[in-house]
């Protein structure tokens, strides 16, 4: 009968989610040597080539993809039979920025309760700045946010586009200031764009203030007004019309993991989720 070495299956799961052996081995405590030797010793023992390696990428074969569902559930069940026995339940805070949260979210959830399911998972939608205080005061774990230009720390998950994105009747009449949905004062992106129009010289008005990113949508959805939205959670039905209306550019930005857990059994949460972000994120 077939058995499978629960750390071979993992090193997979890991290399495949983070396309990098050099990733997974710093996510699972070890050596890309020992992350290589697992490999082959799984795909020996299965007699299927999983992964495709080049000095450059690293890429799922056929029966790698076939594989991969199943190698997850494995795992999951896997923990979950040890977490019943020997790990104490624990909390994970978790801060993701409104201008970040999108429809990966579901997705990092279950990935997370899969890959621990002893987890009570907490999390908090605010501004990036506001996230990244509580993460500076140990209330948060984890925070998922957008890059702020006074610190260089944390680990890059994507690049953001941004645009001025309005209902597709949306009608701005010259002369008048800009309509504009926004969120908090604290809002990174929103200061961004503010700046942005005073510098050249386009006058706006805030006629709506979302408490989070779904209140926004559904002022720009509804045509009140006009919001500096991420390409990626850019609500159906609406488009860009910033060159329409000779609005400055926006700059891209990049969506930053910061973490303060360093032991192992936490380092394999946070590479999960920094995964399931990259997965499951829409491309610009």
């Amino acid at each position: 009968m077939l058995s499978l070495d629960v750390d071979a299956v993992r090193a997979f799961v890991m290399v495949a989610d983070l396309h990098s052996f050099t990733r997974a081995a710093k996510a699972l405590g070890t050596t890309q040597g020992a992350i290589s030797v697992k490999l082959k010793r799984l795909e020996d023992r299965i007699g299927h080539r999983l992964l495709e390696r080049t000095p450059r990428s690293v890429r799922l074969s056929a029966q790698g993809t076939a594989f991969l569902q199943g190698a997850r559930d494995f795992i999951a069940a896997h923990e979950r039979a040890i977490a019943g026995l020997t790990a104490p339940p624990r909390h994970f805070g978790l801060g993701i920025a409104a201008h970040v949260a999108g429809p990966e979210v579901p997705s990092l959830l279950s990935r997370l309760h899969a890959h621990d399911p002893n987890l009570t998972i907490e999390v908090q939608l605010d501004s990036s700045r506001n996230l990244l205080d509580l993460f500076d005061q140990g209330r948060l774990d984890a925070a998922i946010v957008q890059r702020e230009d006074d610190r260089r720390d944390g680990e890059t998950l994507a690049h953001e586009r941004f645009g001025w994105f309005a209902a597709q009747g949306f009608e701005h009449r010259p002369g008048e200031p800009l309509r504009l949905a926004a969120l908090a004062a604290t809002c990174g992106v929103r200061n961004i764009a503010t700046q942005a129009l005073d510098a050249a010289g386009i006058k706006w008005t805030e006629v709506f203030l979302g408490g989070g990113s779904s209140a926004v949508h559904a002022a720009v959805v509804a045509g009140l007004a006009i919001a500096p939205l991420s390409y990626r959670i850019a609500p159906g039905g609406t488009i860009d019309i910033g060159e329409r209306l000779g609005l400055p550019k926006l700059p891209p930005s990049e969506v930053v993991l910061h973490s303060s857990l360093t032991d192992r059994r936490s380092r394999a949460a946070l590479a999960a989720l920094a995964a399931a972000f990259r997965e499951h994120r829409a491309p610009a």
